[in-house]
């Protein structure tokens, strides 16, 4: 039995159809969109939020970012190791670095001082960073300069201070805990280290094989 001409056209028009729904979805599988994915089922990807510091009538101080809770660590940040963890053991400050000291580690601490210390206590760490250079040129009479790395009372002073420091601030100098991982800080003040001794070397810091070289 032949088919009608009308319903030949019919089923190849269906069949033409069908295949727009499977193209469509093959054009959004390899193609990129600044708008969010069509969810059937949204689950949980989309759900009313608040922004960044934004109102929270829910709460009595009305803020939608919400501080930590008191005595609460985060996951995979409880560390047992108080020397490397605060740079204390007790009440006294730690006197070595409680990490493996190797070219890496200065490297890295190089690369995270270049980013986080510099502008302020410049590249050599003598307190003349652009942050520095640039409120001085103001004179608005509000900066406190940086300390230069280099005096008598900063060499003096114990790796574990050191860390602290840069852990918590000190003075008008923010908190770079939140900022920079334990190891990175602990990095940081190897290079710190390294600083002062290339600005307070002396013959014996040379190698013997290589004194006779010097001038």
């Amino acid at each position: 039995m032949k088919l009608p001409r009308w319903m030949m056209y019919l089923v190849v028009i269906s069949i033409a159809l069908s295949l727009v729904p499977i193209a469509f979805i093959m054009r959004a599988r390899v193609t990129t969109s600044d708008k969010p994915r069509i969810h059937i089922i949204p689950d949980m990807d989309k759900q009313p939020r608040y922004g960044a510091q934004s109102r929270n009538p829910l709460f009595a101080d009305r803020r939608a970012m919400r501080p930590p809770v008191p005595g609460t660590v985060a996951r995979g940040a409880l560390m047992s190791d108080q020397a490397l963890a605060t740079g204390r053991v007790g009440e006294d400050w730690v006197e070595v670095i409680p990490v493996e000291l190797t070219a890496g580690v200065l490297q890295r601490g190089r690369e995270r001082f270049d980013i986080f210390c510099s502008p302020c206590h410049g590249l050599a760490g003598f307190g003349d960073g652009m942050v520095a250079k640039r409120a001085d040129e103001l004179m608005e009479g509000t900066w406190t300069p940086p300390t230069s790395f280099h005096t008598d009372l900063l060499r003096q002073r114990p790796e574990g201070h050191i860390f602290n420091t840069i852990s918590n601030g000190i003075r008008n100098m923010p908190a770079y805990g939140p900022q920079i991982p334990v190891e990175d800080r602990w990095a940081i003040v190897a290079y710190v280290r390294a600083l002062q001794r290339s600005q307070n070397a002396t013959v014996d810091d040379v190698p013997p094989e290589i004194r006779a070289q010097l001038r």
